[in-house]
């Protein structure tokens, strides 16, 4: 049985926020050249000059790509034989994510859901973090962060479709969301599309498929081919970058399938706005 310090998980779930908050992932960045080399629209073009120069600020001056540092999302992966010394490695995280906002100056996004009141001086800075626990085998600690951005997430939708809407159903269905969306998630975007499994689940394999790089090619020879109808389709709405019309709104579609039940094809499209703020440790 390993053992991890509890201090040592705290340290690296701060030092991930703040670099993650200051610095577009390399897929990103990359992602966002292309769109600009490869964008039609005259105005889009300069959108995208802008969004890489205002990256470039971010990483050199050490501030915040926007605004809105998000709420904090984790996929966490713990080897079954793995201990955590000194505490829980959920307080571990929440105390980790409370340090990586304020000491960053990052903005504090939570609050009740009614009032709106913000939490920081109730619950904790940014907190509570949003984790997602899966036990794997050996001894590491895997863990994937996002910021995910109230913009992008307010334009996410899930939906039970019936078993015969087909992969048609599916395309029309992300269609809808993104045409309904418009430029308020803040476009070039990249968006992730759960398939099957049971509502939540389609849900949470939304989400999840936001975290994988930018230009990756799934897995799957049969959705590696849908991700790429439905990104075609997708940049045929015109909506370009920042909503300002143009040829190049989605950097990538990504997918992750699930099998479903016999009665159902659940159906969820989680949005990321152009600054896909992730990262990915092993500890």
């Amino acid at each position: 049985m390993r053992e991890l310090q509890y201090e040592e998980v705290v340290d690296a779930i701060k030092n991930m926020i703040i670099h993650t908050a200051y610095n577009l992932p390399e897929d990103a960045l990359k992602a966002m050249e292309e769109a600009y080399e490869k964008e039609k629209s005259p105005v889009s073009k300069e959108v995208l000059k802008q969004l890489l120069e205002n990256a470039k600020i971010a990483r050199t001056e050490s501030r915040p790509l926007c605004q809105d540092t998000g709420l904090a999302v984790f996929f966490v992966k713990v080897g079954q034989d793995l201990r955590i010394v000194g505490g829980t490695l959920k307080d571990a995280i929440n105390e980790g994510t409370a340090k990586g906002y304020e000491e960053g100056y990052l903005r504090a996004s939570t609050c009740d859901c009614f009032t709106r009141a913000n939490l920081k001086d109730t619950i904790g800075y940014n907190l509570p973090a949003i984790i997602h626990f899966d036990l794997v085998e050996g001894d590491k600690l895997e863990i994937e962060y996002a910021a995910k951005g109230g913009g992008s997430e307010n334009v996410s939708r899930a939906r039970v479709l019936p078993p015969a809407a087909g992969k048609e159903g599916v395309i029309a269905f992300v269609k809808e969301c993104i045409s309904d969306a418009g430029g308020n998630p803040c476009p070039p975007l990249t968006v992730g599309v759960g398939i099957g499994g049971t509502f939540e689940k389609a849900a949470i394999s939304s989400k999840h498929a936001l975290f994988r790089d930018i230009g990756s090619v799934n897995p799957d020879p049969e959705m590696a081919a849908l991700e790429a109808e439905i990104k075609t389709e997708l940049n045929k709405l015109g909506i370009g970058s920042m909503g300002m019309g143009g040829t190049e709104t989605v950097l990538a579609v990504h997918i992750e399938s699930n099998p479903c039940h016999i009665a159902s094809l659940p159906v969820s499209v989680n949005v990321q706005c152009h600054s896909a703020r992730h990262t990915h440790i092993t500890i």
